[in-house]
């Protein structure tokens, strides 16, 4: 019942936040109607300045919003609960009260001087980080194979997991609509397995790690450009903290 809850919740947060975008200085594009299913083109190339009431700056904002409310909503309460007790039983100490805020705020501050620069998107919803992965640096069309080039990019989260140790990390994979629905599952699931092996192939501890996959059923853009396909094939890491 939780997890119902939290989905109705964030679909009622996409839902107002789309609608923001359609007011406003002429609306997000032009004032137009807000496209099916939460999706809006990505094969458009606004200029940097405002356009339609909306700068690209905003527009890159909202995108990392809209995944940030639907990251770590995957795997359910019960799952995350688990996860707390055996962190917990294995002698990780849990976070209570303002010491939450404070213990994110500064895995936040140290994920994003890590992560600049590399394409990583760093998503904080409440007391949540999410690093949301896309293709064009994790993985090629219909494959599960991480790029070589991203193993140091990977290297700098595992170091920051390291260090920030009071979190469960849940690794989710996403695809495109290209394929049956069977195909892109078994494709997320493979996908969230090549992070999570990844990072646990550093040392992390496995107890910390929930890997899912949502198939195509989560876009963050339109998947009738290849653009837009590319952003939804992409993993998203939630840190969700380990609580007292």
């Amino acid at each position: 019942m939780k997890t119902q809850l939290k989905l109705a919740l964030a679909a009622s947060a996409m839902t107002a936040l789309l609608a923001g975008c359609a007011t406003g200085g002429g609306g997000y594009y032009g004032g137009q109607q807000p496209y099916p299913n939460n999706q809006y083109p990505q094969g458009q190339n606004p200029p940097p300045q405002q356009q339609g009431g909306m700068s690209r700056t905003q527009k890159g904002a909202l995108i990392g919003a809209l995944a940030g409310v639907a990251a770590g909503l995957l795997s359910g309460d019960d799952a995350t609960e688990r996860r707390q007790r055996a962190l917990i039983g294995a002698g990780v100490g849990g976070l209570a009260g303002g010491a939450i805020g404070n213990y994110q705020d500064r895995q936040e501050r140290a994920l994003r001087e890590r992560m600049s620069g590399t394409g990583v998107d760093v998503v904080r919803q409440g007391d949540n980080i999410t690093l949301n992965m896309p293709s064009n640096i994790t993985f090629a069309f219909n494959s599960a194979n991480l790029d070589p080039q991203f193993y140091s990019v990977l290297d700098n989260v595992a170091s920051t997991l390291t260090e920030y140790n009071q979190t469960i990390v849940e690794v989710a994979g996403h695809t495109d609509s290209i394929g049956s629905d069977a195909v892109n599952q078994r494709l997320s699931e493979q996908r969230a397995a090549s992070v999570g092996n990844y990072l646990m192939s550093k040392g992390l501890v496995r107890d910390r790690f929930i890997l899912t996959g949502a198939g195509k059923t989560r876009p963050i853009a339109s998947n009738d450009t290849e653009q837009g396909r590319a952003q939804n094939r992409r993993v998203e890491i939630t840190l969700v903290p380990v609580r007292s």
